[in-house]
């Protein structure tokens, strides 16, 4: 079982901070929804801050544009602001047209890339065909999003991984976990990166409990909680 890489899923600066500390992370994913949340009003003056606590660590930032002469545009200004920054470009756009010109563009200028959005190994092929075999490319296949509609999403990292396997530039990474267990199948299946909500990377730094600790734990939990309700049966 090979080892694989934690990226922190984040744009709270305060949070970046505090797992840019951690050694256990490697590296941090942020999108739109993530930059919305963390009350972002201007997209590259909020990412220079982030930029300023994470200098070393690879850093994702996604392009927002839906055409794609504008997502290159946007993919090239993105690369200026550091050279830990991978340019984030969703496989597809809302048209449903696939961004082929815009990953083979920006990866021909040596721009590192991350490939979001994918949930199959017919699009890991695809991204394949358009790039070159030397700048760094990361493909994110979303698990538990294709979970959540009860689909399984392993085959497909497991044919994407052999897919890529000819390719020393490209990493497969596994994207939107749901649990911790997610981080040892991923492991298990030979991901190179998994990117984790920072909730979820602090219960993967306590694995290690016994079934019976759980089980003493569990049953401690329910007994305090009862005391607490004061409930009684008559």
């Amino acid at each position: 079982m090979k080892n694989i890489k934690i990226f922190c899923d984040i744009a709270d600066i305060s949070l970046i901070k505090k797992f840019n500390k951690k050694k256990v992370v490697k590296g941090f994913t942020t999108n739109p929804s993530l930059m919305r949340k963390a009350g972002a009003k201007d997209y590259k003056s909020y990412s220079k801050q982030i930029l300023k606590f994470c200098k070393n660590k690879p850093i994702s930032f996604e392009v927002f544009a839906d055409d794609q002469k504008s997502m290159i545009e946007q993919g090239k200004k993105i690369n200026t602001w550091g050279k830990n920054i991978y340019v984030k470009v969703p496989v597809i756009n809302s048209k449903n047209k696939f961004t082929g010109n815009v990953i083979k563009e920006l990866n021909n200028k040596n721009i590192k890339l991350n490939i979001t959005a994918v949930y199959t190994a017919k699009q890991t092929a695809k991204i394949l065909k358009v790039i070159n075999k030397k700048t760094k490319v990361i493909i994110s296949i979303f698990a538990g999003r294709a979970g959540d509609t009860g689909k399984d999403p392993i085959p497909e990292f497991i044919k994407s991984i052999k897919l890529a396997k000819n390719y020393k530039n490209v990493e497969i990474l596994w994207a939107s976990v749901r649990e911790p267990y997610n981080y040892l199948q991923a492991k298990q299946l030979g991901c190179h990166i998994i990117t984790i909500p920072p909730a979820v990377i602090e219960k993967i730094e306590k694995f290690g409990k016994s079934f019976n600790q759980l089980t003493i734990e569990t049953v401690k939990a329910f007994l305090v909680d009862s005391k607490k309700s004061n409930f009684k049966i008559n």
